[in-house]
């Protein structure tokens, strides 16, 4: 098999040829499809999220079909198409899991961070957190739902039912769920970097009700923001565009630190939350409602042997959509 693989954070990944991994039991080997490259995987590289498992294979938006099966397997069988999540394994046994909260276990893996990811031709995986995707018949389209969509659904379930959304970070994770909130009747509105048009002009493409710069007020008050740029200034302006009662999710897992403000911009009610991982019901719910609601990702193709540039390209801003690496 072949990987890109992190020996040290802030190096370039190397390309390594490596024997194909066996499954163990409850174990599943997959041949990778595709990856969608995720800002998450900015932060293992870059250093932002401390202790990787080095060498690390980074990737955890993965699409591939099942080729063999380890010990007490019984599903998926081989030759099944399945996804692969950032959450790949979990103890089962702490608090959190024992009361159907999985996504903060005491004892967790995570794929391409703690275990080996989809930056590779062949990956391993937890059979148990590998997920059958009927319906979704194109790999590269499907990548980017593996985490860029399944974080925005539940951050979208965190903030609530409210008919304004504000998504400030207008990317893959913004343009999927932009077209959920659409088809549940929603209004959307799009927060980039300032002077980022081809991004605003994405957003209303995709029924934005408005688009402008994150330093804009939105023309109406906002029901709910999710953060999704790692940018710790946002919040306070978050605040600022949220109506009394509003929520602000952080929807990323590595934030900048966030400025002081006023406390009057959260007073009155407003929330300030995080959203962490996934969970499998969340993966449950999002994959049936990415088909009724015809999600359509926008995506940049690139050979496995390339993840650096892909890495690079991300990091800059230089495309619309999700990345994705074909093995």
């Amino acid at each position: 098999m072949r990987a890109m693989v992190l020996h040290a954070v802030r190096e370039p990944l190397r390309l390594e040829e490596r024997p194909e991994p066996q499954p163990g039991p409850g174990q599943i080997r997959v041949r990778v499809e595709a990856c969608a490259v995720c800002r998450t995987d900015l932060h293992v590289v870059d250093g932002d999220l401390p202790n990787p498992k080095l060498p690390i294979v980074p990737g955890h938006e993965i699409v591939g079909i099942v080729e063999a099966t380890g010990p007490g397997v019984m599903t998926p069988v081989r030759g099944t198409r399945v996804g692969i999540p950032w959450l790949g394994h979990t103890c089962g046994q702490c608090p959190y899991c024992r009361s159907m909260r999985e996504n903060l276990c005491d004892a967790p893996l995570f794929t391409g961070y703690t275990r080996d990811g989809g930056f590779a031709s062949h990956v391993v995986a937890d059979a148990a957190f590998a997920f059958p995707l009927p319906g979704h018949d194109d790999p590269v389209a499907t990548a980017p739902l593996m985490c860029a969509g399944l974080i925005g659904w539940r951050s979208l379930k965190i903030a609530g039912e409210g008919r304004r959304i504000g998504l400030y970070g207008f990317g893959a994770a913004a343009h999927i769920l932009a077209q959920v909130c659409r088809w549940q009747g929603r209004e959307v509105y799009a927060f980039t970097r300032g002077g980022d048009r081809p991004a605003q002009e994405m957003a209303l493409a995709l029924g934005a009700a408005w688009a402008g710069g994150s330093e804009e007020m939105p023309p109406e008050p906002l029901d709910a923001a999710i953060i999704f740029a790692p940018v710790g200034a946002l919040v306070p302006k978050a605040l600022a565009a949220v109506a009394k009662g509003g929520r602000v999710v952080c929807g990323g897992i590595h934030m900048s630190p966030i400025p002081e403000f006023s406390y009057d911009l959260l007073w009155e009610e407003r929330q300030l939350v995080s959203v962490a991982n996934l969970t499998r019901q969340d993966a449950s719910e999002f994959l049936g409602i990415a088909v009724e609601a015809g999600v359509r990702t926008t995506t940049t193709t690139y050979p496995l042997e390339e993840a650096n540039r892909a890495l690079d390209d991300l990091r800059a801003g230089r495309f619309q959509g999700a990345a994705v690496l074909v093995p």
